[in-house]
């Protein structure tokens, strides 16, 4: 029986994914691990490779159509002896339909149908390893009843092969386990479209439809808000000091073509302060808290249509001119869509700047798992009541701690904003 290839899930969030390009046509031959497509997923453009070798027999999903869900039928992959004929009639699922009240008549006219169940997804090793395995070898194991988890395989790259299963015994019969449903991010609940544009009717708008990165951010920040304790400490911190130290490295570097930004000093005092401070260096896991030992720090970076937020590792040991170097290309790749997902995922501490926007202050909305986010304003020249009791005038930038009270309580953010602060009003302590 031919093989179906499904849309996979290439990203920890994905969900579903746009064709952007098909790299083989129908007849082509594919080996395994050959690049066949490129595929639009929820943050990037990614290469997708092929997991068996055989010939396309039918491509399922057109470049550029409507997204597909994950785990759906996008292409049919024939083996050796099976032609086109042997296809029969495997479909991906139909996109939606455009007029919802002729949907909604066929529907009273048809019987109702069962629903088509789900295509499996690829099996896996007990340790989550993906198995490779051809499909004649998956067709004889099922028929055989055999576990392809057990199974040694002697092909390239530990594949499985029609020899390897003809020679396996049936092992002992498993109790399935209860299935568990994945947790799904799901659009905010609210009034929906119709009962919206009802309420602009006879005014004129633009639809704007929404891709896979502002479906996710909706859901993301939508699930922080409504379950994460957020709460907010402010202070104000004194840059004069900082501005001065930062002019003074930059006119050094200036021959290596290396400028630090503010936003450098930033990332460094917040990784060196989850040092200090190292019990707020914490995610929320469900039923308990995961203290990291390095500083990974998640940098927001807007986009068009949404955000990233790479991740910088091991912040905490890094100079500043190297931090500068990492940002400036993970910023630089996140806007091209060119990060791959190890490199937007994790941290447990994240910065979003708005100064360059003229922003003095804001509370940004905490990225889970994350115990905290930091929101920093722009400096600005205010009066200020120096040591001596004297009226001065000071840079002065705001910012803002959001922090998860389950992770992170009232005393230990205040003493990790208190790190921050101290770190970045004597810049010159953070080269120690």
């Amino acid at each position: 029986m031919p093989t179906q290839i499904l849309m996979p899930a290439l990203s920890p969030t994905m969900e579903e994914g746009t064709l952007a390009k098909w790299l083989v046509k129908e007849g082509d031959t594919v080996a395994s691990g050959d690049v066949i497509a490129e595929i639009e997923t929820d943050k990037a453009t990614m290469e997708f490779e092929a997991v068996d070798e055989g010939t396309m027999g039918k491509i399922l999903v057109a470049e550029g159509s409507e997204a597909v869900k994950v785990n759906t039928p996008i292409a049919v992959l024939l083996e050796e002896g099976e032609s086109a004929d042997d296809i029969g009639d495997v479909e991906a699922a139909p996109a939606p339909a455009a007029d919802s009240k002729a949907e909604e008549k066929a529907a009273e006219k048809a019987p109702e149908a069962p629903a088509p169940a789900a295509a499996p997804a690829a099996p896996q090793r007990a340790d989550g390893a993906r198995i490779f395995a051809s499909p004649l070898a998956r067709r004889i194991a099922k028929d055989k009843g055999l576990d392809l988890g057990e199974i040694a395989g002697s092909g390239p790259r530990g594949r499985i092969v029609k020899a390897d299963v003809e020679t396996a015994e049936p092992g002992p019969a498993k109790a399935a386990a209860p299935a568990e449903a994945a947790p799904k991010a799901t659009m905010p609940a609210g009034a929906d479209a119709a009962q919206v544009m009802k309420m602009y009717e006879g005014r004129a708008y633009e639809e704007v439809k929404l891709d896979g990165m502002r479906k996710t951010v909706a859901a993301r920040l939508t699930e922080a808000k409504q379950t994460i304790p957020h709460f907010y400490l402010r202070r104000d911190i004194l840059l004069d000091d900082l501005l001065a130290f930062r002019a003074q490295i930059n006119a050094q570097l200036e021959p290596r073509g290396v400028k630090l930004s503010v936003n450098d000093f930033i990332i460094k005092a917040s990784a060196l302060a989850l040092q200090q401070v190292p019990m707020a260096n914490a995610v929320w896991a469900g039923d308990r808290i995961l203290k990291l030992t390095p500083s990974d720090v998640a940098v927001a970076v807007a986009v068009d249509g949404g955000l990233f937020t790479p991740v910088i590792q091991d912040a905490e040991v890094k100079s500043l001119s190297a931090l500068s170097a990492e940002m400036k290309d993970l910023a630089t790749r996140a806007r091209d869509r060119k990060l791959m997902p190890h490199e937007y995922v994790g941290g447990s501490f994240a910065i979003s700047n708005l100064g360059m926007y003229g922003i003095e202050n804001f509370d940004a909305v905490i990225n889970p798992p994350h115990g905290a986010i930091l929101a920093v304003g722009a400096g600005v020249k205010k009066p200020v009541v120096k040591e001596d009791g004297e009226l001065g005038v000071a840079t002065v930038m705001s910012v803002t701690l959001s922090v998860d009270h389950r992770v992170i309580d009232g005393a230990l953010g205040a003493e990790l904003l208190a790190a921050i602060k101290d770190n970045l009003e004597n810049p010159m302590a953070m080269l120690a």
